[in-house]
C-alpha cells in the first residue's frame, strides 16, 4: 500500500513551512533514514528524512512552494512490488496545498492599485479655494495643462493624487470612476495599504520586498512582546579593564588550544552566573504561576541575512568560558547557514544582545517572550570614571536589563544588574 508523505512539524510551534528543495525525484528508490527534502521554517532550513522505504511515485509539491501546511500532504512512495503508476494515479487526489504568498492580503477585497480611497469622495474645491493635490499630482497637471479645480479628487480627504490626472483630459474634468463606489462598498482596506499607496503617491522609488517566515515571526513576536510585556528597564555603567587584562591573559594560555574568548563569552558567563545568583530574575510568568528556573540557558542573539535568530548556550552558569566559546562559536557558524536544530534556539531562560561592535553606546532591547529579561550590551569605550576616589580614563561600558514586571520587581532587577556588575569589574569570580 502507497505511503503518503506528509510537511512535517520539525519544532513543536510550527505551522507551515517552505518546501525549499527536492533531494529525490520521482522514480527514484528510497530507504528509511534517506534524505527526501529541506524544509524551510520560521527559523532555519532542515533536512527531511525518509522513514519508510519504496519508490517515490509522485511528487505533489514543487520546490519552492511557501505557506505549506503541516501536515499536507506531499509526496507519495509507493511499496515494495507496488504498481508505481497506480501509486502515482491515487496520489493524484490527495489536494495539493495553495501556496499564498502574501497571506495577510488573502482576505482583503479588491481595491485600487494606486491609492487607498475614501468611503465617498469628496466633491472639487470651489473656485479660490485651496486645491488638495499630492505633489507628483500637481507636477503632471502642470505638464498636462490640467486645470486642477476641476478634477475630482479620490485620495484620502478628497485630495487629487495621481491616477486622478491619468485619467483627467487638459481643460476637461475626469469622468467620476467607479474605484470610490467599489471602495465605499468593500471593508477597510489592510494596514501596509497606505504606506504602499504614499510611496507610489509621492513618486518615490522603491521596491516591494516580501517578507520571509522569519522577518513575519519576528514582527508577530516583538509586537505581542510589546503589546502584551510591561517592560521595565535598568542602566548600569560597567568598567571593562579589569575583564580586558583577564581576556588577555586567558586566550595567551588557551592559544595552544586554539580557542580565543570574545568579550561577549565573558558575558554570557557572567549573566549566567547572576541569574543564578539572583533567581527571583531567572524566571518566566506563565499566566497564574511563574517557573524559576535552576540553570541559566542563555540565548544570544545573532544576526543572519533576513533577520535574527537566538541561539541557546545551556548551562552558562556552570559552563568553563573556553566551552561556552567553542559551543558559541558552533551555534552562530550554524545559524548563518541555517542549520540549528529546533531545540538549539527555542527556550533558553534569559537572552543577551550586543550591539557594542557597531558603537552602539546603549540601547534597550525588546524582551524575548516567554522569557522575563534581556541584558542590552553597548560598546566599550574610554571615559573619565570614577576610580578610587579620583577620575581616571577607564574603559567602560553601558549594559541596560529589560525585565517583564509581571514577574520581575524592580528591586530585584536592580539586584541582578548589580550582581552583573560585580563580576565582570572583579572577573576572576567568573572562573571560580
Amino acid at each position: 500500500m502507497s505511503k503518503k508523505i506528509q510537511m512535517p512539524a520539525l519544532s513543536p510551534t510550527m505551522e507551515e513551512g517552505t518546501l525549499a528543495k527536492w533531494l529525490v525525484k520521482e522514480g527514484d528508490t528510497v530507504s528509511s533514514g534517506d534524505l527526501l527534502a529541506e524544509i524551510e521554517t520560521d527559523k532555519a532550513t532542515m533536512e527531511f528524512e525518509a522513514v519508510d522505504e519504496g519508490v517515490v511515485a509522485k511528487i505533489l509539491v514543487s520546490e519552492g512552494s511557501e505557506g505549506v501546511k503541516v501536515g499536507t500532504v506531499i509526496a507519495i512512495i509507493a511499496e515494495e512490488g507496488e504498481d508505481v503508476a497506480a501509486a502515482a494515479a491515487g496520489g493524484a487526489d490527495a489536494p495539493a496545498p495553495k501556496a499564498d504568498p502574501v497571506p495577510e492580503k488573502a482576505e482583503a477585497a479588491p481595491a485600487p492599485k494606486a491609492d487607498v480611497v475614501p468611503e465617498k469622495p469628496a466633491a472639487a474645491p470651489a473656485s479660490g479655494d485651496r486645491v488638495k493635490a499630492s505633489p507628483l499630482a500637481r507636477r503632471l497637471a502642470e505638464a498636462k495643462g490640467i486645470d486642477l479645480a476641476g478634477v475630482k479628487g479620490s485620495g484620502t480627504n478628497g485630495r487629487i493624487i495621481k491616477a486622478d490626472i491619468d485619467a483627467a483630459q487638459p481643460g476637461v474634468a475626469p469622468v467620476a470612476s467607479a474605484a470610490p463606489a467599489a471602495a465605499a462598498a468593500a471593508p477597510a482596506a489592510p494596514a501596509p495599504a497606505p504606506v504602499a499607496a504614499a510611496a507610489q503617491d509621492f513618486g518615490i522609488p522603491h521596491e516591494v520586498i516580501k517578507l520571509n517566515g522569519m522577518r513575519k515571526t519576528i514582527a508577530r513576536r516583538l509586537t505581542e512582546s510589546k503589546q502584551q510585556v510591561p517592560h521595565i528597564y535598568l542602566t548600569v555603567d560597567i568598567q571593562l579593564d579589569k575583564l580586558l587584562k583577564l581576556r588577555a591573559e586567558l586566550n595567551a594560555g588557551l592559544e595552544s588550544r586554539k580557542v580565543k574568548l570574545s568579550v561577549n563569552d565573558l558575558l554570557i558567563k557572567a549573566l549566567g552566573v547572576a541569574l543564578v545568583q539572583v533567581p527571583e530574575c531567572n524566571v518566566q510568568f506563565a499566566g497564574d504561576q511563574m517557573l524559576q528556573f535552576k540553570r541559566a540557558d542563555i540565548s544570544v542573539a545573532v544576526s543572519i541575512p533576513g533577520g535574527l535568530i537566538t541561539p541557546i548556550v545551556t548551562e552558562a552558569d556552570s559552563k568553563g568560558v573556553a566551552a561556552i566559546s567553542t559551543a558559541m562559536k558552533d551555534l552562530a557558524g550554524r545559524a548563518k547557514d541555517g542549520k540549528l536544530k529546533p531545540e538549539e534556539y527555542q527556550g533558553g531562560t534569559a537572552s543577551l544582545s550586543n550591539m557594542g561592535m557597531f558603537g552602539i553606546k546603549q540601547f534597550e532591547a525588546v524582551i524575548n517572550p516567554p522569557q522575563a529579561m534581556i541584558m542590552a550590551i553597548g560598546a566599550g569605550e574610554k571615559r573619565p570614571y570614577i576610580v578610587e576616589d579620583a577620575v581616571q580614563i577607564a574603559t567602560v561600558m553601558s549594559a541596560t536589563g529589560s525585565f517583564d514586571h509581571r514577574a520581575i520587581d524592580g528591586a530585584d532587577g536592580a539586584r541582578l544588574m548589580q550582581v552583573f556588575k560585580e563580576l565582570i569589574e572583579n572577573p576572576m569570580g567568573l572562573l571560580a
